[in-house]
């Protein structure tokens, strides 16, 4: 295997790991490199909706805002921290500036304000974006300046393993770790490649390789089992976001010319914001997906104008909320469930006409003031989504799908994990030395978030982490004894995975099957939908699953495999099915101890309880809804793993409550703050 050396290693290339790349330079870290699978496959430049929101303070008019009213937007729903949530509030304005800076067109006015609009979640419109595409516009101004500054971007490779030792000394509650450094696979040369690092920013992504029905895109798996697998501290892992989205299959589709990268099986997309508020007809089918078409909303509400109306909210509203689930927005969430899971049919937006009895003088106050406002009082939603937002429609025609000639299929999907590794307010890992998660990986939020804030989160935690690293790590060097410490665990650990991949060929695990079975697993029991019985049946699946993939590492045939033999495509999506499928395990561990502590009905999870409140006489009469449990919101829901994989086939894990911290009151007299920073303190 090769070996290599860096002071810090960025893990991932979108939008938070480019602009980590960017700020370590900035702060003087010179030995740096960019590890990814490839610049056009992450989610930030695959993803994105009607118009794509940035959440920052309020840059326009006469609206009063501050860092403290921001942060307070970040914790009403509850499960986060203060002092995290303050120090996003608090570097937001600094970050979005530095994206003006690299040329991403966020519009403004003639006087230079940057105007806003509500978003979810939203108290005071301080959303912005540039238009559907606003991640993939950060990514191309990030790259242009990754690449202007000299970055090395190491591509066509594949993290597989995280290095890390115990930590002796003081016991803590959740065990220490120190990391060391990064096992990949070179998938252009086929080979291993071990990289030391004194630092690890780690920008991989939220889980999207978990689910079966996900609106990640298909390239993007996500990593944050890599950093499980050694024991690192967890956040919130239950509180996940699910909405509408779409999925086309691209096959014999004319795609649009100049695409790069990849091209994939589906194109998945949020059907949020505009999508919704032009009132498209809702149409279920049979699975060929033209028999027995029907408009089925109007089987579950009383009157046409009802159902039209929460359509219309769905565009503010886009993610499932359990609060909206007793006769608000999110019935239309389970309206769309109910017919796909539940009776097996496929749903379709069609824009080409109105849904049955739509009339505009029937819509809420607040859908006519809307579409007035914006010139859309026009006959049919195409036409309307045209005047309100013409690149919508352009971003499909750009992957074949014309929205004027053809339905548009959804679902309820997989949209984004608010909970994830635990991070301090530097974006340290709270428990693994030399480990700064950023990005989704980052559990930094909460039950529920002001939505666009994602996209803030990861270039605040870049902001901060490479500050931090500029601060505290320049110069330092390890020491013999944990470079001696690495190569062995190198040596053992890459002929592990070289005996894992080997056991499975042997054995015939094709990783396809495995993929897909623990993805339906979570999507069956780990979605917005969460059931005690069917998350305990799942867990034990999970467990028995683990085991198998994971049996090359105590097989009695410890033969060492070639140390030159390539690696194929087949044996590196073995190995990441083994963090893929240790993560799902942690998140139905977590999801499964957040359940049975009665949290209830919260966020984008909806909690069954035969003693529930009823839904809807619509549905089955088991669907009936837990109610929160508010005494929870102050409180923080830790995990972490603590068995070896492989070695202990319990694969257990370990959950527990915390006091969720306030937000601070710091001492704001100019002169003590600035003696502070002065001498460092800041760091303290």
């Amino acid at each position: 295997m090769k070996l290599y050396s860096y002071h810090t290693l960025v893990l991932g290339s979108g939008a938070a790991g480019l602009a980590a790349a960017v700020r370590l330079r900035a702060e003087g870290v010179e030995n740096v490199a960019l590890l990814t699978e490839g610049l056009e496959q992450g989610t930030s430049i695959n993803t994105g909706s009607d118009k794509q929101t940035y959440y920052k303070p309020s840059l326009c008019g006469a609206t009063p805002d501050s860092p403290r009213a921001v942060a307070e937007s970040y914790l009403v729903a509850g499960g986060a921290d203060g002092d995290l949530a303050l120090t996003e509030a608090a570097t937001a304005t600094r970050a979005f500036f530095h994206l003006v800076d690299l040329g991403v067109p966020f519009p403004r006015d003639s006087f230079g304000q940057y105007c806003g609009y509500r978003t979810d979640h939203d108290p005071a419109r301080r959303a912005t974006s540039c238009g559907p595409y606003t991640s993939r516009e950060m990514c191309r101004a990030l790259i242009r300046e990754v690449k202007r500054r000299d970055v090395p971007i190491l591509e066509d490779r594949v993290a597989v393993r995280l290095l890390a030792i115990p930590v002796d000394g003081e016991e803590t509650e959740v065990p220490r770790r120190k990391l060391l450094g990064v096992v990949c696979v070179n998938c252009a040369t086929r080979e291993f490649e071990v990289y030391r690092a004194q630092n690890v920013v780690f920008a991989v992504g939220g889980p999207g390789g978990l689910y079966k029905r996900s609106v990640y895109p298909e390239v993007h798996t996500g990593a944050i089992g890599l950093a499980l697998e050694i024991g690192a501290l967890a956040n919130g892992l239950p509180e996940s976001q699910f909405g509408l989205a779409s999925f086309t299959n691209l096959e014999g589709r004319r795609l649009s010319s100049g695409r790069t990268g990849a091209t994939p099986k589906e194109f998945r997309w949020n059907v949020s914001g505009s999508f919704m508020q032009v009132v498209p007809k809702f149409v279920s089918t049979e699975q060929d997906g033209t028999t027995r078409p029907r408009e089925f909303l109007k089987d579950y509400f009383k009157t046409p104008a009802e159902a039209h109306g929460l359509v219309f909210l769905k565009g503010y509203q886009w993610p499932f909320d359990a609060r909206k689930a007793l006769g608000g927005s999110s019935l239309i969430d389970l309206c769309v469930f109910y017919e796909t899971t539940i009776l097996g049919r496929r749903v379709f937006l069609d824009y080409r006409a109105n849904p049955e009895g739509y009339a505009f003088s029937a819509l809420p106050s607040e859908a006519r003031e809307y579409l007035a406002n914006s010139g859309a009082e026009l006959a049919t939603p195409i036409e309307r989504l045209e005047r309100l937002n013409p690149d919508a429609i352009a971003l499909y025609r750009d992957w074949g799908v014309d929205l004027a000639t053809e339905p548009l299929e959804i679902g309820v999907c997989a949209q984004h994990n608010n909970g994830g590794l635990a991070v301090d307010r530097w974006w340290r890992s709270v428990n693994v030395e030399g480990l700064y998660p950023i990005g989704e990986v980052a559990g930094t939020h909460g039950v529920a978030r002001p939505g666009g804030s994602a996209l803030n989160a990861g270039q605040v935690g870049a902001f901060r982490a490479a500050e931090r690293i500029g601060r505290d790590a320049l110069g330092a060097s390890a020491s013999p004894e944990l470079e001696s410490a690495f190569v062995s665990m190198a040596v053992e650990e890459v002929a592990e995975l070289r005996r894992e991949t080997t056991y499975a060929r042997e054995h015939g695990y094709d990783w396809r099957v495995e993929r897909d079975a623990f993805q339906r697993r979570m999507s069956d029991s780990g979605g917005f939908l969460r059931d005690e019985k069917r998350l305990a049946r799942a867990r034990t699946e999970a467990v028995e699953q683990l085991a198998r993939l994971y049996s090359g590492k105590r097989a009695a045939d410890r033969r060492d495999q070639s140390a030159d033999a390539p690696v194929d495509a087949d044996d590196v999506e073995t190995m990441r099915n083994l963090q893929l499928c240790l993560a799902h395990k942690v998140y139905l561990d977590a999801i499964f101890d957040s359940v049975t502590a009665g949290v209830g009905s919260r966020g984008s999870q909806l909690a069954l309880d035969p003693g529930g409140t009823t839904i809807s006489d619509r549905f089955p009469s088991d669907w009936r809804a837990q109610e929160e449990n508010v005494a929870f919101r102050s409180r923080v829901f830790c995990s972490y793993l603590t068995s070896k994989p492989g070695v202990d086939d319990s694969f257990a894990t370990r959950s527990f409550w915390r006091d969720a911290r306030p937000i601070p009151e710091p001492d704001e007299w100019f002169e003590n703050v600035w003696r502070d920073y002065r001498e460092g303190k800041i760091y303290d």
